[in-house]
């Protein structure tokens, strides 16, 4: 059976602010982000399993990607733990995050390359990620350079 690549798209509002940055995105500013994840494997060839022909549901896929990134950083402020005022804020608002890294597209990329490795089914491999933060830019990690 070959080697099949599945891709779901996502998209989620979030803000951040970069501390310490010398240009406009060093103040709170919202991005509408579109999350591309493409994984591979071999599709099912069981004909008793009601997946036979998926590398994974797609279902699945939202499911798992919904649970582990989108519900936690949909609607977030996102702010490194060096910012000033990062625990006020979080103690003050609901969805604040606070990271140990400069949450740029470039960063969060990997942030959640780490997350998916983490949840995703054994015979599924993560195989690329592209994160747009406006239309015209994006961030994109490949298992492959890695």
């Amino acid at each position: 059976m070959p080697i099949i690549r599945v891709t779901k798209e996502f998209r989620f509002e979030m803000a951040h602010a970069l501390t310490d940055y010398d240009g406009k995105c060093k103040y709170i500013h919202g991005h509408s982000y579109v999350l591309k994840i493409t994984v591979s494997g071999k599709p099912v060839d069981d004909a008793n399993n009601p997946k036979l022909g998926m590398v994974i549901d797609f279902g699945d896929l939202k499911k798992t990607v919904t649970d582990n990134i989108i519900e936690r950083f949909d609607h977030s402020l996102v702010l490194s733990n060096k910012a000033k005022l990062a625990d006020n804020l979080k103690r003050e608002y609901h969805n604040v995050e606070i990271v140990a890294y400069q949450p740029t597209c470039e960063n969060l990329i990997i942030h959640f390359v780490k997350i998916l490795k983490q949840v995703l089914p054994a015979n599924v491999s993560l195989h690329h990620l592209q994160l747009s933060e406006t239309a015209t830019t994006c961030a994109e990690w490949f298992a492959a350079d890695n």
